[in-house]
């Protein structure tokens, strides 16, 4: 499916509700990241301030790590979200529960397998990191304990993605919300009156996780009959296992080798020294946070293009990508503002020293006046993804990380540690190019309109794949 300039349309297909559609649907995802990254916020705040720059360095270290799991779980569940808006948006509605079943218990025992071979390993994958030695045993300590929550994690995205597919995005803020103010207690508590130093600060986000985790569960079950488990014997379902690794699998294999890309360049950021990697680490605190509107705005795109597709409806899902374009523009462009005078002072708040907070505010301004190619490439990847094309999409994302790893150890010497931000944003910019190619390759290969002026479709609702 590609998108022509349409007509005006009347009632539910105007620009304004579903620019209203979006607005409403992202806010709740906005507030639910923003909370989401106070974990490791709060973690490396109160640690920072409390047990010093090195603590704040060990936490910082384990980020890529942690992420490895975090990324190829949500990268799974993205598929996931797709699935169960074009079931919900098509009416098969019945087969929710058991997409639901299957993918909550594989892969919450897939994640424990994998948390504990990883508290196993802490040791080696620490080294293989090039993990500073004055940090080391700090860093190894956090790792472990934080493993404890991932399968929590596991089950509570399969939750979340359903509830996003069905078009509520506020329950996973106010489980958020309730896990926030666990996180931060406990931190407070643990970090700053017990002295745990940076295991208190893990074991408060591993019991926030759990909190955050039963809170969904329970609301999903009571709140919507249509994701209640059925028999016992039917919870793993093997017509929703297939469909969820078609679409699942794809962006799985993107987030695991951007995970394992982003080991690589963790350990090409460590050997820039400790007050780099409190610097950059920290930053790229502030940057998840910042960039969250058009994170999760491109999440509202692939939802409601998603649920059009589902329903046959290829006008709105067109509609829906050129509003969510333009409103992402907007928003990048903002963005861009905020952070460039804002980034060092964000960055003090840590409790870092001057020498970092400089490292960190020029970092902030060599990436963030391109974050309008990052905002645009993201409202195309999720037009892509919401038509079910996630494959192309993962291809996409691979690219630009080899791009981005070799451009970083390429000019590291033209550049210093500030390559860190150009090479991200030069594979922004390789990763829009792509998507524009893959816009314009279905452009080329447009099925003709059928009669009544819809596109053809097939089962899962997706239009003109190449």
């Amino acid at each position: 499916m590609i998108c022509k300039r349409q007509k005006p349309a009347k009632g539910g297909n105007g620009q304004s509700s579903i620019a209203l559609s979006l607005i409403s649907f992202s806010i709740p995802l906005i507030l639910s990241g923003i909370l989401q990254q106070l974990y490791n916020w709060v973690d490396a705040f109160v640690v920072g301030n409390i047990n010093g720059e090195l603590a704040l360095a060990a936490v910082g270290s384990t980020g890529s790590i942690i992420n490895f799991y975090l990324l190829a779980l949500t990268g799974f569940t993205l598929g996931l979200a797709i699935l169960f808006a074009q079931k919900f948006g098509s009416g098969r509605t019945e087969e929710l529960s058991g997409i639901l079943s299957t993918f909550s218990i594989l892969l919450g025992a897939v994640f424990a397998l994998f948390a504990g071979l990883g508290a196993a390993l802490t040791p080696q994958m620490l080294r293989l990191m090039n993990t500073t030695p004055d940090t080391f045993e700090l860093a190894a300590d956090y790792l472990r304990i934080i493993f404890l929550g991932i399968p929590f994690l596991a089950v509570y995205n399969v939750y979340s993605a359903a509830l996003r597919g069905l078009g509520d995005s506020r329950a996973p803020f106010f489980s958020i919300l309730l896990s926030s103010a666990v996180n931060v207690v406990l931190d407070i508590w643990l970090v700053a009156v017990l002295d745990w130093n940076v295991s208190g600060a893990a074991v408060a986000t591993a019991v926030s996780q759990i909190a955050m985790t039963v809170f969904l569960v329970t609301y999903a079950s009571v709140k919507y009959p249509l994701l209640r488990f059925g028999s016992v014997r039917k919870l793993i379902r093997r017509t929703a296992l297939k469909e969820g690794v078609r679409l699942g699998f794809p962006p799985m294999i993107q987030s695991s080798v951007n995970a394992f890309g982003n080991l690589i360049l963790q350990n090409f950021m460590n050997g820039f020294g400790s007050q780099t990697v409190a610097a950059i680490t920290t930053a790229y605190r502030v940057d998840t946070i910042v960039i969250l509107p058009m994170t999760n705005l491109g999440s509202g795109i692939s939802t409601l293009v998603a649920q059009s597709c589902g329903a046959g409806d290829e006008k709105r899902a067109c509609k829906t990508f050129l509003v969510g374009t333009g409103m992402m523009a907007v928003v990048s462009l903002l963005l861009t503002c905020l952070v460039i005078p804002m980034g060092g002072p964000l960055i003090a708040l840590f409790g870092a020293s001057a020498q970092v907070v400089e490292i960190g505010r020029n970092f902030f301004r060599g990436l963030a006046v391109f974050y309008i190619v990052l905002g645009l490439s993201t409202a195309v990847r999720s037009f892509l993804e919401g038509t079910g094309d996630v494959l192309y999409s993962s291809v996409a994302g691979i690219l630009s990380l080899i791009v981005r790893i070799l451009a970083s150890y390429a000019f590291a010497h033209v550049f210093g540690n500030m390559i860190i931000a150009y090479a991200e944003a030069f594979a922004w910019g390789v990763l829009l190019l792509l998507y524009l190619i893959r816009l314009a390759a279905k452009w080329r290969s447009q099925k003709p309109q059928a009669p009544d002026g819809k596109g053809s479709a097939d089962e899962t609702g997706s239009y003109g794949h190449v």
